[in-house]
């Protein structure tokens, strides 16, 4: 089991590695994107950029990197150019950056001249809490759902919920946020049609988190009603618990004892796959609702190409997911003790 967890863990750190290198040399292999700003906000980007290693200055033009990316009076009065360095040069020092000083670079665009690393710093809050709240709302109301529909299994009731279902797991969130921004916030005015301000009361900033939460929770609540209607109605009609019931237990005695414990076994692998499912799925919930979360930032940094925020923001995604998905695997063995991971024929 213990070798089969640090193979687990290393072969998501390469995954991780190679995804993102990929992600930094196909970037880096677009034209360049010249900074935004004031003279001197530009003249710093490019001296930080040299110093990191990614660009060549010389004091005269040279044709032997391609075409001069800026060209400057220093304080001296000596005039630099600024060239870029091959992309595989540039991977090796960035390489180096990360691993001896964790320096993933600067914004150009977003906040120019501002370390990548303290922007997502600033954002990453945001998307943690809305994530964590939005599971803690959907996995109760799921779990709630699905077992009064089984318990009502074939009646009007499960009907009705298993409609419902079926119409909320189909519409994505963008889709449902828009809808409710018009009915809520823009017809009846009672919740902000954007993210609230950090200085915002106490109360607008608890409604601020209503229409997001709800919009991220509706899919999984779906989805856990219908999974854990699955379990318990399967589980309802297995033999050892009519055995139970032979014996003398209630159908609520046998229920509560035998079939919700046995049909909750599942659910908890399932809850960490939603998991890493609405971390990936609030990106364009934060871009149409103005949350000032990495969901938004991702978005903006692609759409500005501020690619030194875009390799932290993916490596953020990319590293959370791998690793939940290796929670999930793991977690099959520690919830069914026949289960072992790893284990020989």
């Amino acid at each position: 089991m213990g070798k089969y967890i640090a193979k687990r863990i290393l072969l998501a750190f390469m995954t991780a590695f190679i995804i993102l290198s990929l992600t930094f040399i196909l970037c880096k292999l677009l034209p360049f994107e010249k900074p935004v700003g004031q003279e001197a906000e530009r003249v710093a980007y490019y001296d930080k950029q040299y110093h990191l290693g990614y660009l060549f200055r010389f004091e005269e033009e040279t044709d032997k990197y391609g075409e001069a990316l800026y060209k400057t009076s220093g304080s001296k009065g000596v005039t630099y150019y600024y060239y870029q360095v091959p992309v595989l040069e540039q991977y090796g020092r960035w390489l180096g950056n990360i691993i001896t000083k964790w320096d993933w670079g600067y914004s150009k665009t977003i906040q120019p001249n501002v370390s990548a690393g303290k922007i997502i710093k600033s954002k990453i809050g945001y998307s943690i809490r809305l994530n964590i709240f939005s599971t803690l709302f959907a996995v109760p109301m799921g779990i709630l759902l699905g077992i009064w529909a089984a318990l009502k299994k074939n009646t009007m009731t499960d009907h009705i919920i298993s409609t419902i279902v079926t119409v909320f797991i189909s519409i994505p969130g963008f889709v449902l946020i828009s809808f409710f921004l018009k009915i809520f916030c823009y017809n009846l005015g009672w919740l902000p049609s954007t993210w609230p301000s950090d200085m915002a009361p106490l109360a607008q900033k608890i409604k601020g988190y209503i229409l997001p939460i709800c919009c991220l929770s509706f899919g999984s609540i779906c989805g856990y009603t219908r999974y854990v209607r699955g379990e318990l109605c399967e589980v309802m009609e297995s033999d050892y618990l009519l055995l139970a019931r032979t014996k003398g237990l209630t159908r609520r005695q046998a229920i509560i004892r035998h079939a919700m414990k046995n049909a909750m076994v599942p659910l908890f692998p399932s809850i960490l796959a939603d998991v890493i499912f609405i971390f990936g799925g609030s990106m364009i919930l934060e871009q149409l609702y103005v949350i000032p979360g990495i969901g938004k930032l991702f978005v903006s940094a692609l759409t500005a190409k501020d690619y030194d925020i875009l390799f932290v923001d993916m490596a953020i995604f990319t590293t959370f997911g791998l690793l939940a998905g290796v929670v999930l695997d793991l977690s099959y063995g520690f919830i069914d003790p026949r289960i072992r991971m790893g284990a020989k024929k």
